[in-house]
């Protein structure tokens, strides 16, 4: 099942027209059962699969299926993360027996925000885009012209957003093809069967690996920089009970949900918790829903971790949901110092930008990697992404031969890594110049609150973002003028241990 998930995913990246999803492998590909528990997945994108995995049982339960249907949306309060992402269901029926769902979710650099790049300084959903379903896209193998027209027309680009879900539909095509053959060959039977077996295998890999952590209590918090509407410091706590193989996360502490965008659905949350969790155990742990069952998480309704609609999450996927694995992680290292790694560079670096040239609109989005925490194993590594995403870099050369951009500085940040006996990875530092007007936002995190070390290691560098030299704030939307220059510095990682010791060593 694996295997099909990969195959999804090479699909979707080669039939995509955007660099977003062709280039930077923002996407993700799961196999779930007939009841919308999860069964397999790609090593795409942990905050888009965690999420899924913890939301589909609900989706699935919602709504009819017939042979040919597959389903589009992207509400993040019905299982989703941010209107970007955009997540098509196809069931797999095996002799008229609803048996399987293939599942694919894609960021869309457009999805119909007012800012380009459909990741706005926002304060209500409804200023993020078009929200999408849970609807039909394709009912009893028949597409709906219609709905998809409306979609890519409600977009800058509509040829690249027909491209892009295009692409999506032909990755499930291909994992429902698959998917088929793998039962057909094995029997319905024989297929549950296996089914069973393997979840049962997960959940005892993840309580064995999960009996490592000694029983107890650990607490730890941190904050979130700004929600880009003036609220600032905001804390995200969390206490983590452990007891004989099973963990419960309780984010009860954590602040009340913010009029800025980095609140998260539920789903996002458990996203987070079940990745560095999952970290845990060995690489060979299947990804089904059996490997989860140890794991629960409660946070109230209202709260920066269960926001209620429509509050603006656009940034809750990206930020939050990395600042909740450094929370998680720092309440574990109190149980386990020497496999707990200090806090990377916590931020995706989103930047969305966008314009009007004389051949049209143009829209694009990127993350941007970090320094990663070392710990008692290693030094971190540099200029990558780490956690939640598993994103690539848009390459220069794609990105200059597609945008009106020149990208005149693009390095590791030297230095900005927190010492210790090993340190912590260095950040990098992208410089954009513009080449014709246009519209850009920044959503970004560790500018104020650095990324912490671990046993006496010192904490990382925290980011910087410039105009033309002068000083940018982490969130920002901002027109640009051709010649200027936008430069981005991100974080450096957490270092592990003081230089005392090193010294003594």
């Amino acid at each position: 099942m694996e295997a099909v998930c990969d195959e999804m995913g090479a699909v979707l990246r080669n039939a995509a027209f955007s660099p977003n999803i062709r280039d930077r492998l923002d996407f993700s590909c799961a196999v779930f059962d007939q009841q919308g528990e999860l069964c397999a997945q790609a090593a795409h994108i942990p905050v888009h699969l965690g999420s899924m995995a913890f939301a589909m049982h609900g989706i699935v339960a919602q709504l009819e299926w017939q042979a040919g249907d597959m389903v589009i949306l992207n509400n993040p309060y019905l299982g989703g993360t941010h209107l970007p992402d955009v997540t098509l269901i196809t069931p797999l029926f095996i002799s008229d027996k609803l048996t399987a769902f293939v599942v694919n979710r894609a960021h869309h650099a457009d999805i119909g925000a007012e800012s380009p790049g459909s990741m706005p300084i926002s304060t209500s959903l409804h200023e993020e885009g078009q929200i999408i379903g849970p609807v039909h896209l394709i009912q009893g193998g028949v597409l709906d012209q219609d709905l998809l027209e409306n979609l890519t027309s409600n977009t800058r680009n509509p040829e690249e957003s027909y491209g892009d879900f295009a692409a999506q539909i032909s990755a499930n095509r291909t994992g429902l093809a698959r998917l088929q053959a793998l039962i057909t060959a094995r029997g319905i039977e024989g297929f549950f069967a296996g089914l069973q077996a393997l979840n049962s295998y997960g959940e005892k890999l993840a309580l064995d690996a999960l009996r490592t952590i000694p029983d107890g209590e650990y607490q730890f918090q941190d904050w979130m920089d700004d929600d880009g509407q003036g609220n600032k410091d905001i804390p995200i706590q969390v206490t983590l009970t452990v007891s004989n193989g099973t963990v419960a996360a309780d984010f009860t502490g954590s602040a009340p949900q913010v009029s800025g965008n980095i609140n998260a659905p539920l789903s996002v949350a458990a996203a987070a918790v079940y990745y560095v969790f999952r970290c845990l155990m060995p690489s060979y742990t299947p990804a089904c829903a059996g490997t989860f069952r140890p794991i629960s998480l409660h946070a109230s309704e209202g709260t920066l971790l269960n926001a209620l609609y429509p509050a603006a999450v656009a940034a809750g996927n990206v930020e939050t949901s990395t600042r909740l694995v450094d929370v998680v992680m720092g309440a574990l290292a109190k149980a386990l110092p020497q496999q707990i790694p200090a806090a990377s560079h916590g931020s995706m670096n989103n930047i969305a930008m966008g314009g009007k040239t004389a051949t049209g609109h143009w829209d694009y989005y990127e993350t941007i990697g970090g320094g990663m925490g070392a710990s008692a194993q290693y030094h971190g590594l540099s200029g990558l992404q780490t956690h939640m995403t598993n994103t690539l870099n848009t390459p220069i050369e794609v990105l200059e031969s597609r945008f009106p951009l020149r990208i005149s500085r693009y390095q590791l940040r030297h230095e900005s890594g927190g010492e210790g006996l090993h340190k912590g990875g260095d950040g990098l530092i992208r410089e954009f110049k513009f080449l014709s007007p246009a519209t850009v936002t920044l959503l970004t995190e560790r500018r104020s609150h650095q990324p912490w070390g671990i046993a006496g290691g010192a904490p990382g560098q925290s980011g910087q973002n410039s105009l033309n030299n002068e000083p940018l704030p982490g969130k920002i939307c901002k027109q640009l003028k051709p010649g200027q220059r936008l430069t981005i510095k991100t974080p450096g990682g957490g270092g592990f241990g003081s230089t005392t010791q090193n010294m003594k060593d």
